[in-house]
């Protein structure tokens, strides 16, 4: 006799680790673009102290994997385009976000099976989130 827990496929969020994995993720996110000449375009959008970014992309990421929905439980629906209106988001800018991404991942050891899938949905999203030409 199967419970319905085992019948049902592992989250994301199962899979690249759990909490500690997506805190990881995050941390290694920022620092790189705090760090990282490459990703200065899409550091100069944000705050100069990135604690609050970071525990906002860690919340939503943690319920965007499948884990708790920690970012609605504090703010309600994403509505991730409306709050990237004010800033204006380009080619440029979606590539070094995903190429951030793409690095961080890879940094703290998401396994690449993984990382394909979330590549693909980040794409997706970041791409969506373009709100200007160039």
């Amino acid at each position: 006799m199967t419970t319905e827990q085992e019948t049902q496929p592992a989250s994301i969020y199962e899979l690249i680790g759990g909490d500690a994995k997506v805190r990881e993720l995050v941390d290694r996110f920022y620092d790189l673009m705090d760090l990282e000449p490459a990703f200065a375009g899409i550091r100069a959008m944000h705050p100069t102290t990135l604690e609050g970014s970071r525990d906002k992309l860690y919340w939503f990421l943690s319920g965007w994997t499948g884990g708790p929905n920690m970012f609605v439980e504090r703010f309600g629906h994403p509505r991730l385009r409306a709050r990237h209106l004010p800033y204006a988001i380009a080619t440029d800018e979606r590539d070094q976000w995903l190429r951030c991404m793409e690095t961080a991942m890879q940094d703290v050891g998401i396994e690449e099976r993984i990382q394909k899938r979330l590549q693909q949905a980040f794409y997706d999203t970041a791409d969506w989130m373009r709100n200007t030409h160039g």
